[in-house]
């Protein structure tokens, strides 16, 4: 169960979300819909919450000027999941436990809300009541970390290596920037936002990496071994990629997550307790 203070920041972020919805208004028959519908549906938010939990645990007065910045992140990250799913990627049918957006409307709208989504994360963060130092800050962050030396170069070389084994090195490398780096620059832009010292933000940023390596292994052990009604999405949809099951076997990736689980209780030993005490709230709640 998440941690109370938790519960508090996914409710305001979830009514930011519904009253901030991006607004497309034209002709068009279905793209504000579209772009809304697939923005509502609920998921794990995990990423705002991250960001969201930095800033409330070193500056809490500033929770709501981070909202913007925290869709942001739930922008990006909805923009890279529309595009996972396409034909021209995994083709699935299913996310979140409803059709994704190709089956329901077509190839086209579902490209151009993750376009326009993509796209639209960096105006929300311009538009932040913040300063803008910490503004282009947040900018060089998330772009650094979700296009081409980030998530995009994660996920080129997951379709390029489909069907070619990698090493134990170079899938983690796969995930780091396919994954892991994403949810690192959430709890480092939280870190940002409360102008934590460099030395503290990268360490807060080396966490994120062990946590996203975590999520990923997570996400490829239920992959394994849950159906889909049980997943809200297509399991068992994984088995000519590179993840941790199909190369380690579910034991070994287990074996992998305990590990993950006890360096992120070293390393975050070296922050302070609350951080500490919230991370491992929040592994407990989500990556358990």
């Amino acid at each position: 169960m998440l941690h109370e203070k938790s519960e508090i920041l996914l409710k305001e972020f979830e009514n930011f979300l519904h009253t901030n919805l991006p607004n497309c208004k034209s002709f068009h028959p279905h793209f504000e819909k579209a772009l809304h519908d697939i923005l509502k549906l609920k998921g794990k938010r995990f990423r705002p919450l991250l960001l969201l939990s930095v800033v409330d645990i070193y500056e809490p007065l500033l929770v709501p000027n981070s909202l913007s910045v925290a869709m942001a992140l739930e922008m990006i990250h909805t923009y890279s999941l529309i595009h996972d799913d396409l034909p021209t990627f995994d083709n699935a049918s299913l996310r979140r436990s409803h059709p994704t957006l190709h089956v329901t409307y077509d190839e086209v709208t579902a490209t151009l809300v993750g376009d326009a989504l993509n796209t639209d994360s960096f105006l929300f963060i311009a538009n932040a009541p913040l300063s803008n130092d910490t503004k282009i800050a947040l900018i060089r962050e998330l772009s650094s970390n979700a296009g081409s030396s980030g998530m995009v170069l994660g996920q080129a070389i997951d379709c390029f290596f489909e069907n070619k084994k990698l090493t134990l090195d170079k899938l983690t490398f796969l995930h780091i920037h396919k994954t892991a780096k994403l949810i690192a620059c959430s709890l480092k832009m939280g870190a940002i936002i409360v102008d934590l010292p460099k030395e503290k933000q990268e360490l807060i940023y080396e966490i994120g990496l062990k946590i996203g390596l975590l999520f990923q292994v997570q996400d490829d052990i239920i992959d394994a071994t849950k159906t889909t009604k049980e997943a809200g999405k297509p399991t068992s949809s994984d088995t000519n990629k590179n993840s941790f099951s199909n190369l380690l076997g579910v034991k070994g990736a287990l074996k992998e997550k305990t590990k993950l689980i006890d360096e992120i209780k070293i390393i975050t030993k070296k922050v302070d307790s609350k951080l500490e005490q919230r991370v491992s709230n929040m592994i407990d709640t989500y990556l358990k």
